[in-house]
């Protein structure tokens, strides 16, 4: 698209004097945010996780709150519901939970980006106003970083951006030895002691992933560090990197720039071979800046994860008005291209999730944010109730499709459970083999959500309960091997071991239910998969939600809350 002629030139505070082109048009032509299908049309459409009206979306971009408002910028094809003709839609929000849509952001303009504007962060600067640095595919094809601002810094809805005519801000050369095809996906930046602004952008060289480093004075004028913040072997492109202090002690999050004693500092990366997200906690160096793992840390696909299930390219921002850091993060899909462009779109967003560390300092906790629970309604409780070897019973009263469930389980005779085997150490083959249906002695037990009058079609996520060495050990599983009669979808079954001592503490399970996916949280958020579901028979009023126990021994429900959740306004 060409540029406009108004010849705007900004002075931007904290960048000194920076000269801008008023490039971005406002994007009405591309703009489709239109009504879609009833809902007895499209009974995988979501009542309260964030989607458009239509086409496809993806990676969540730039994610921030400012004079009030959250603000959402995402990947967006307003042209269809598969990949291609990306842009940055825009969305803003007073909770959550209700959004506004806006029109596009950024969009290829320059030659810097005129191939594809791809993912990157907000950052706020230390004025308090806001910039955005993001991946664009310029004119050769190569992967660069640019930067856009906010034109009217006053409307808090920042309608419209505008790019830096020093753009690309940092490009690959024969020079700095990057790949040209494997270097995106800018981070939020954070100062250091030397006041400094640090960013790292995600590359590889051959299957050594790279979180590369660059620094800046004035936001404008980058120059790459001679070593990389951190690098890990065998481990294929780090898309998405996020990068962010946690507090030793508490829920409270803390500004990204923050370091010292009382932090340890996590680092995601997206893996492109696998599309999982896996985090290290650890340490960071803001002299030499090095981010060195905790002893005991496994980098790679066989380490921490976010999220066991569909969850990619997931991206934090603080949250400076609440004091809490919160994530958000891409769920696609799991039916087939041709299903996605008959319905119309394909991708959704993950609820925000607030996160902390856990009190040993070993892993993350997850929680959705308290917004979402506004939208309950019809609430359901069951408490005491003994759940036999091979029972199921139906939670009645809520609206199966779209719901919100918290139970907790009282178990008993732990002297029973199965041994776990010593080579019993990849749980998501371990859910795969042992599902639902397959009996136990302690388990499986938990919630079939989605389900069909009986049972041909049902989402189990449940529990085992396995004898290790030395302790108990938790199997938390999503099956999705029976959620539909229609065999081209996606149903893997997903799974992890959740750190949790169920001597002493209860064993909890949340299902974020919404038509065509369930968000389960293990634990009190230790443990967190989403699936996506699409069920044939067990959609709109034809869907059940039960507790079941398929275990020989019995197991008690402490306590089932659930209720019906209302449809957020979204689009």
């Amino acid at each position: 698209m060409a540029n406009s002629n108004l010849g705007l030139f900004f002075v931007f505070a904290l960048l000194g004097i920076v000269e801008l082109e008023a490039s971005h048009h406002v994007y009405k032509h591309l703009q489709t945010f239109q009504s879609s299908s009833s809902s007895a049309n499209q009974p995988y459409r979501t009542g309260y996780h964030f989607q458009p009206p239509k086409n496809w979306i993806n990676d969540p971009n730039g994610v921030m709150i400012y004079k009030g408002l959250y603000h959402f910028f995402y990947q967006y094809n307003p042209k269809g519901a598969v990949w291609g003709n990306i842009v940055w839609a825009h969305s803003t929000s007073e909770d959550l939970v209700n959004w506004t849509p806006h029109e596009p952001a950024i969009y290829p303009s320059q030659p810097s980006d005129i191939n594809g504007c791809w993912s990157g962060s907000a950052t706020i600067l230390s004025s308090g106003k806001p910039a955005m640095l993001y991946t664009g595919i310029d004119s050769q094809n190569r992967q660069v970083q640019n930067l856009a601002i906010p034109k009217n810094l006053s409307n808090p809805y920042l309608t419209e951006w505008v790019k830096s005519a020093k753009n690309p801000l940092m490009q690959p050369t024969a020079q700095n030895h990057i790949n040209a095809s494997s270097f995106r996906d800018p981070t939020t930046a954070w100062l250091g002691p030397n006041k400094e602004w640090r960013v790292i952008i995600g590359s590889k060289v051959n299957r050594q992933g790279l979180a590369i480093l660059y620094k800046s004075k004035n936001f404008v004028n980058w120059y790459q560090s001679k070593t990389p913040l951190h690098s890990a072997d065998n481990t294929g492109m780090w898309e998405c990197p996020d990068f962010f202090p946690v507090l030793l002690h508490g829920q409270n999050g803390v500004d990204t720039s923050l370091n010292g004693p009382n932090v340890k500092h996590v680092l995601k990366v997206s893996f492109d071979d696998t599309k999982h997200d896996c985090y290290t906690i650890g340490s960071y160096d803001n002299v030499e800046d090095i981010y060195t793992p905790d002893e005991g840390s496994v980098e790679g696909d066989s380490g921490l994860r976010y999220d066991y299930g569909k969850y990619y390219a997931s991206k934090t921002f603080f949250d400076n008005v609440q004091n809490r850091r919160i994530l958000t993060s891409w769920i696609n899909e799991s039916s087939s291209a041709a299903d996605d462009i008959k319905k119309g779109w394909s991708g959704v967003h993950a609820i925000p999730r607030k996160i902390w560390l856990d009190e040993f300092g070993k892993q993350l906790v997850q929680w959705p944010v308290v917004e979402i629970e506004k939208l309950r309604a019809n609430h359901v409780s069951l408490a005491n109730k003994l759940l036999e070897g091979g029972s199921v019973i139906e939670v009645p009263g809520v609206t199966a499709t779209q719901a919100d469930v918290e139970v907790s389980f009282e178990i008993k005779d732990f002297e029973k459970a199965e041994v776990l085997e010593p080579s019993w150490t990849n749980p998501q083959l371990l859910c795969t083999r042992m599902g639902a249906s397959v009996k136990g002695s302690l388990g499986p037990f938990g919630l079939l959500v989605l389900a069909s009058e009986g049972l041909k079609e049902r989402t189990a996520v449940f529990f085992r309960i396995f004898k290790g060495h030395n302790k108990y050990v938790v199997l938390m599983c999503s099956d999705q091997s029976r959620s539909s009669l229609n065999q081209d979808n996606d149903m893997t079954t997903y799974g992890a071991f959740l750190d949790v001592d169920i001597r002493h503490h209860k064993l909890s399970l949340r299902s974020l239910i919404d038509h065509s996916i369930v968000e389960s949280f293990g634990g009190g958020g230790k443990v967190c998969i989403t699936s996506r579901v699409y069920p044939t028979l067990a959609i709109n009023e034809a869907a059940h939600l039960y507790a079941f126990n398929n275990g020989n021994q019995s197991i008690k429900i402490l306590e089932l809350n659930a209720w019906s959740m209302k449809t957020a306004k979204i689009n």
